[in-house]
């Protein structure tokens, strides 16, 4: 299958790699250019936040996007929401009965149903360069992890990796423009379109603690606005948990 990316995009393809972010940083060390698109179709060990394994089997997708932005280094954290909004976008572009179920978790997940459908992994290099690691369960979700995962399949859906790279790409592309040109406003909107948790109760775990209140807003930076009885706390990092259903 001839995969038609955006002209601008430079896609490496593999079938099996340690991690797509780990052959990102490779490349990005000997020079790789903006808009470098890495995909494999297995990852032999692969990484979610804060160093979990990422299981990581044929059938679904794995890629990472290599960017060299344009802009001040203290706000490439809101590429997460960039990528999410798109993630999302070329779903329900390829199959648009998911457009009611498809909400997104701050900052970088993607729920369907209230089950996580794919993870994000963002790191950078000082100020040359960032990579956006996404894995979108289609075929296959992990069993017993804390947040509860599934899949496209266990929905009784196929979408082939290689169908939702070229308009996931494509999104992405849209959005990270929009975001550098327009700033993250834009961005913002659309992710609270689509949000999930917001005005009511969350968990955040946080390096050493973890604390409980209501998911008040997001501000114009990216940053949750936890509301416990009166007093907001400002939450640029951290795991969001919701009620049980």
């Amino acid at each position: 299958m001839i995969l038609r990316l955006p002209p601008a995009i430079n896609l490496v393809a593999l079938d099996a790699v340690d991690g797509t972010n780990a052959e990102a940083r490779r490349l990005a060390q000997v020079g790789a250019p903006h808009l470098t698109l890495i995909w494999a179709r297995e990852q032999l060990a692969g990484r979610g936040r804060r160093g979990r394994a990422w299981a990581s089997p044929r059938g679904n997708l794995y890629a990472t996007l290599l960017l060299r932005p344009q802009v001040a280094t203290a706000v490439w954290g809101q590429l997460s929401f960039v990528d999410a909004v798109a993630l999302r976008q070329a779903l329900v572009a390829l199959l648009p009965a998911l457009e009611a179920g498809l909400l997104l978790k701050w900052p970088n997940d993607l729920l369907l149903d209230g089950r996580k459908l794919s993870g994000t992994l963002l790191e950078a290099s000082g100020t040359d360069w960032v990579m956006i690691g996404t894995g979108v369960n289609l075929a296959s979700h992990p069993e017993g992890t804390e947040t509860p995962a599934t899949s496209l399949a266990a929905h009784g859906l196929t979408l082939a990796p290689e169908v939702l790279l070229p308009i996931y790409a494509g999104a992405q592309l849209e959005w990270f423009e929009r975001w550098q040109t327009q700033g993250f406003e834009p961005v913002r909107q659309r992710w609270l379109a689509h949000a999930i948790g917001l005005g009511g109760p969350v968990t955040v775990r946080l390096a050493g603690q973890t604390l409980a209140g209501r998911f008040s807003a997001l501000d114009a930076s990216g940053a949750l606005l936890l509301d416990q009885a009166g007093a907001v706390r400002r939450i640029e990092a951290g795991e969001v948990f919701l009620p049980a259903a």
